[in-house]
């Protein structure tokens, strides 16, 4: 006697069997078309020529390309350090136009004719800059992931003091003076994890007394 029951496997089974038969349709005439855009064969490059240590270079680049990426993976000038990539840490200070720059947070296409200087710009192993010198005398680093960006910046303030620029710390704006509070808060930004402070200042006043260092 056939039982016109529905049980639970019998439904299981009648809704796999529909399933599997029901046709994949195409989206119709009247459907609304796809927002997503379409795919690009590739970003237009921008030429880009700076001045790189007193060297000129010539790069094609995609416009996004940051300057700190150009320094590094197109010119190869990996001494600049990509730390925090937000422009928090100043591990990737460098000198453009005289003026100390994070370099992660600025694009090559924008600095298209200056000139810029790296760590590798400033000195060499035959002959460092008086900075890097006070920097080992004084033991101004330790890892050393942040010193490339370390020296540049202080040998920036330096020039900003020697300017008259004055800072947050400046009692008197229209004579800077040197000091330690004007040295700390202009170096703020370039952070050390291994809480080198004290050296780094110490080489900075060296370096600033003109005073002959090892």
């Amino acid at each position: 006697m056939t039982s016109d029951h529905l049980t639970r496997r019998g439904l299981l089974r009648g809704s796999a069997a529909l399933a599997a038969a029901t046709p994949v349709l195409a989206p119709s005439a009247g459907a609304a078309p796809s927002t997503r855009p379409p795919a690009k064969e590739g970003a237009p490059m921008s030429p880009v020529e700076l001045t790189v240590n007193g060297r000129e270079v010539h790069l094609q680049l995609d416009p996004r390309t940051s300057l700190l990426d150009a320094l590094r993976e197109h010119l190869h000038l990996t001494g600049t350090k990509k730390g925090c990539d937000h422009g928090q840490c100043g591990a990737c200070t460098v000198i453009v136009e005289g003026r100390r720059i994070n370099s992660c947070l600025t694009l090559a296409v924008m600095h298209d004719g200056d000139r810029v200087t790296t760590i590798e710009g400033l000195g060499t192993a035959e002959a460092l800059h008086p900075m890097q010198r006070a920097f080992i005398t004084h033991d101004g680093y330790q890892c050393g992931y942040c010193t490339p960006g370390q020296i540049c910046s202080a040998v920036a303030v330096l020039d900003e003091i020697a300017a008259g620029i004055p800072s947050h710390a400046s009692a008197d704006l229209n004579k800077i003076a040197l000091s330690d509070a004007e040295l700390r808060e202009r170096m703020s930004g370039n952070i050390c994890r291994c809480a080198a402070y004290p050296n780094i200042i110490a080489a900075m006043n060296d370096v600033a007394k003109g005073e002959k260092v090892a």
